[in-house]
């Protein structure tokens, strides 16, 4: 199973670099299933993994030119503040209670990715809503804070939309706020969870070999062919998570 974790532990990275988010919707049930931790554990260990491939990936989106510093910084600063917040939370929710949530955040992700985000190119170039960024901000991250999701499919949009930033450029931005935001939460986390180092770096060091593959590849893969497919990945992932709580039955 240690085998089976590293090899999909790359999968992890190239989602990531392909659509500046899905690193620990893929990432958690993968230490949760396949990993055997629990499930504070595993989110926990997720923020480790998700956090620094999130930084390599976005070195390859930053050479590019894909990234807005200024404002992937101050989206970043408000996220760490609900990030480390839901960190402290997240301990003391039911495991149970976490599953379904982290669930629920998948499918709300497979419904965005199958849907698409039509309406969001027709508005990239839209007025920038200073306000509302910064309290998505700390919004998504006491989402990341709680259940372990990244949030870079509500990160990305909220770039969009809200920061008037072209999607490529968006989503290169959205890395430097999941990277902030994960290790924020990762500092909450750590005053109630141990985490296994040796398997969190293992598994990261194969994630970040899979985010310059996924930085790389951006770009160069019908779009929204690999969008919907990853959507229906995860769909099917959530009811799977779903069904192990018992709630899907």
């Amino acid at each position: 199973m240690f085998l089976l974790t590293l090899a999909l532990a790359v999968l992890v990275g190239v989602t990531l670099g392909l659509f500046g988010g899905g690193g620990s919707i893929l990432t958690v049930p993968l230490l949760i299933y396949v990993a055997g931790l629990e499930t504070k554990e595993a989110i926990a260990t997720s923020l480790v993994v998700v956090g620094i491939t999130s930084i390599g990936a976005l070195v390859t989106h930053a050479r590019a030119g894909r990234v807005r510093w200024r404002t992937g910084l101050v989206f970043g600063a408000t996220a760490m503040v609900g990030a480390y917040i839901g960190g402290r939370l997240g301990p003391l929710v039911p495991d149970t209670v976490l599953l379904v949530g982290f669930a629920l955040m998948m499918l709300a992700t497979s419904i965005a990715m199958i849907r698409g985000r039509r309406d969001m190119a027709a508005r990239e170039e839209g007025e920038h809503h200073v306000a509302l960024v910064l309290l998505e901000g700390v919004v998504v991250g006491l989402v990341t804070g709680i259940v372990g999701a990244g949030g870079g499919f509500l990160v990305v949009p909220a770039l969009v939309l809200l920061g008037g930033l072209p999607m490529a450029v968006a989503v290169g931005t959205s890395l430097l706020v999941i990277a902030m935001k994960s290790f924020a939460a990762l500092a909450g986390y750590l005053s109630a969870v141990q985490i296994d180092w040796r398997l969190a770096l293992a598994v990261t060091a194969l994630a970040l070999l899979g985010s310059v593959i996924g930085g790389r590849l951006a770009g160069t893969i019908d779009p929204d062919r690999l969008r919907r497919g990853f959507g229906v990945f995860v769909l099917g992932m959530a009811v799977f998570v779903l069904a192990q709580t018992g709630l899907a039955s």
